[in-house]
């Protein structure tokens, strides 16, 4: 049994690896500062699925005051998993300075107490918009990313590099995962699968930005997590590590074949309204996933209408009151 601490535990991803860490056996210190991003009621609800294992402790905590890191929480910490911070390309381009603190300085600060407290060992939560709009396919990690779109992009390009940084000074053991697009059950409400299966149930239409021909290359949550696993074990294996690994699903999907399969899965007749492209947004993702097949034995498995129907049936199951 290892001792994670999970920053964002409360979130989409992060309460799904919580439930996958404890159910191994392992002991979990989960830290959220419930970020108004979307409705924090959302995220208490995450928590409530582990929040009383034996196992598990939780610490509400702000990562960018360097003085919430003081506590004694982090006490025979054997690895990090960072996951916390601000997320959404659209709302970054509003906050910029926001995204910084967020995202940049909380993770500098991890980075230090990481230094300062023997902690070696971190698994940290990159994004496939580090890429932009690099027209070449698939996106390989050795691609140079120094062109972001959009100011979250570009604070995840910084994260990685302090991460380095601190790798090469201080000898800590950093795997950089950039996810692409992860869907399923507790997805963030502000998320195309999300927003559009509420819509279609409330009887509205659907905005579709750009003629659909816009892809993602969409990763069902449980091959995410067999993806952070596998960087968790490769990390408690291996020293001397920097690493940055594609964990996506190696298949883009049409914006408009995303939609389809909503449809399909609601049972719904189409009703779309085309709008322009927003500002930001890039024109696909399509992950190379060899490296990770190599390091870390991943192996996405959900097929992604599949995996639209399980969001489909969870959305109506914590929904009965929407027709």
């Amino acid at each position: 049994m290892k001792k994670i601490l999970v920053t964002g535990c409360a979130g989409f991803i992060g309460s799904h690896l919580c439930e996958k860490l404890l159910a191994q056996g392992h002991e979990i210190v989960g830290i959220d500062n419930f970020d108004p991003f979307y409705d924090v009621s959302v995220k208490k609800r995450n928590l409530d699925n582990f929040l009383s294992h034996p196992n598990f402790s939780f610490i509400e905590a702000d990562l960018a005051e360097r003085e919430n890191l003081k506590d004694e929480f982090h006490e025979g910490v054997d690895l990090i998993v960072h996951l916390a911070g601000k997320a959404g390309v659209r709302p970054s381009i509003e906050d910029p300075t926001g995204y910084i603190r967020a995202n940049v300085t909380a993770t500098q600060n991890i980075l230090d107490m990481m230094k300062d407290r023997g902690i070696k060992k971190m698994a940290f939560a990159s994004s496939s918009s580090v890429y932009g709009n690099t027209k070449e396919t698939p996106f390989s990690e050795t691609m140079d990313v120094s062109n972001p779109i959009s100011p979250y992009a570009a604070t995840k390009k910084t994260c990685e590099l302090i991460n380095y940084t601190s790798h090469h000074l201080y000898g800590l053991d950093i795997v950089n995962m950039r996810f692409f697009t992860v869907f399923g059950p507790r997805q963030r409400p502000d998320l195309a699968i999300h927003k559009f299966t509420k819509l279609i149930r409330e009887g509205k239409e659907i905005p579709m930005f750009g003629d659909g021909s816009t892809a993602r290359d969409y990763t069902f949550i449980e091959d995410t997590l067999q993806g952070i696993t596998g960087a968790i074990d490769y990390l408690f294996q291996n020293t001397g590590v920097y690493e940055i690994v594609n964990l996506g699903n190696n298949q883009p999907v049409l914006l408009r074949d995303m939609i389809a399969a909503i449809y399909e899965a609601t049972g719904e007749k189409p009703n779309i309204k085309q709008l322009p492209m927003q500002p930001g947004d890039v024109d696909i993702t399509y992950a190379d996933i060899s490296k990770a097949q190599k390091l870390l034995g991943y192996q996405p498995k959900f097929d992604f209408k599949e995996g639209v129907k399980r969001f489909v049936e969870w959305f109506d199951k914590i929904n009965p009151s929407i027709p």
